[in-house]
């Protein structure tokens, strides 16, 4: 009789796993899309600086913003890790166990526990796995996982 099988594993949430999680879970966007919003701002707020008899603390504040949104747009990879850097969660310890039924997710902070019947979807990626549950997302790095913790996810998908 062969035993359930059970996985088991603990690390830490730093900088280079942030930096994964980031580049592994979000879509790259094209150049027309990534500053858009920012370009359009910034045309409009000179537009309204050079030609207009609006006030011109609100124009320069409109074209301001699209300073700043080209900016944060560029720098959105850095921004989000040192949002995350600075978050109670950073340099915490994690648990994670998986077995036949689901995924357990656990630190001081969180304590999320997935069963495969409800998971979404459980997709793939170069260095880990993207796991959407209850509308939300969550990444688990192939760097913690065991070559059996990784076929247990291959069959789950």
């Amino acid at each position: 009789m062969t035993q359930p099988f059970n996985y088991q594993t603990k690390f830490i949430l730093d900088k280079s796993h942030f930096t994964e999680c980031y580049e592994e879970s979000v879509a790259a966007q094209s150049f027309a899309a990534l500053y858009r919003k920012g370009i359009i701002l910034l045309i409009v707020g000179a537009g309204l600086v050079l030609f207009s008899e609006l006030n011109p603390y609100a124009a320069w504040f409109i074209f301001s913003l699209g300073v700043l949104e080209v900016v944060s747009s560029r720098y959105k990879k850095s921004w989000w890790v040192a949002r995350q850097m600075l978050s109670k969660v950073a340099k915490a310890e994690v648990t994670l166990e998986i077995n036949q039924d689901s995924i357990h997710i656990s630190s001081f902070y969180n304590d999320n526990k997935m069963l495969f019947n409800d998971i979404e979807c459980l997709t793939p990626t170069q260095n880990g796995w993207l796991i959407t549950h209850n509308a939300n997302r969550h990444y688990i790095s192939n760097r913690c996982l065991s070559e059996s913790a990784k076929a247990l996810l291959q069959a789950k998908r």
